[in-house]
Order: C-alpha cells, then structure tokens, then sequence
C-alpha cells in the first residue's frame, strides 16, 4: 500500500498494479493521487486506503499511515505496524525500507494505459 500511494503521489500516474520482488508475485492493488487527496485499494487484503496527505488510513488494519514527500523519496510512519519507512521512487520502482522490518523491500509498478 505504501509504495503504491507514495509512486502515485510523487509521480502524478495512477497504479494500477505491482510486482513485489520481496514474494516473486503481482499484488493487485491500485492507487491515485489528485492533489494532496490519495486513493487506493489493495485487492489482496480487499481494503481500501487514503486520505489527505499528510495521513492516509488503511482500512485492513484500521490504522492510519503518514507519507511525507521530499522529491523523489517519501518517508512516514504505519501505526498498524509500528514501523518507519523510507522510499525511493524511479519511473517504474518503488524500492521500500521497512525500518521495523530492517529490510528493503522492491515493487516493479504496473501503470493504468
């Protein structure tokens, strides 16, 4: 959910899927950003997620997400799992830091045509 909105937000594209490296599968999640509004929903977990940046809320975990910006990376903190993150957003990857997790995480996105 996190590498979606945040590729969705920093790079203005709607996603609409992505490939996770970390589990070798295609995660059927989509996400959109208009404005300082994100949007999503995580098909696997059939949940949504968004809000008004700087906070989205996740509705699997019923808890709420920051997501900074800073250019081309974001940063925030999951309440749901107690955890901090950084990303890193290219033209079609969104590598992940889980710093609770102590692990990078990579997702291939997949663009609405």
């Amino acid at each position: 959910m996190i590498a979606a909105a945040a590729f969705a937000v920093i790079t203005g594209k709607k996603v609409a899927g992505m490939h996770d490296h970390a589990s070798g599968i295609d995660r059927r999640i989509a996400a959109e950003c208009r404005g300082r509004q994100v949007q999503g929903f995580d098909g696997d977990r059939s949940a949504r997620f968004g809000g008004t940046l700087p906070e989205m809320f996740d509705s699997g975990d019923e808890a709420f997400v920051s997501l900074e910006i800073d250019g081309m990376k974001a940063s925030g903190y999951d309440r749901g799992s107690s955890s901090a993150y950084t990303a890193e957003v290219s033209a079609d990857r969104v590598q992940l830091y889980d710093h609770g997790e102590a692990a990078w995480f990579v997702f291939d996105i997949q663009l609405v045509e």
